[in-house]
């Protein structure tokens, strides 16, 4: 799953960077992109990985 940790804990990378400082869901654009480049996948394929384990994690039906 990714998350965006906390709301004070802004990814340090992530440009421009917002006034508030504060961290949100809206930047899972963002780490799901971090996360590909680190492991060297589509950000398709992190994306889609993320989805089902979400889905499993919460008991969710799965697509």
């Amino acid at each position: 799953m990714l998350e965006t940790d906390s709301p004070y804990l802004l990814p340090r990378d992530l440009m421009p960077r917002p006034k508030s400082r504060r961290n949100e869901p809206r930047y899972l654009p963002h780490i799901a992109q971090t996360v590909a480049k680190l492991r060297g996948e589509s950000v398709e394929t992190v994306a889609a990985t993320s989805t089902l384990n979400a889905l499993g994690f919460f008991g969710l039906d799965r697509p």
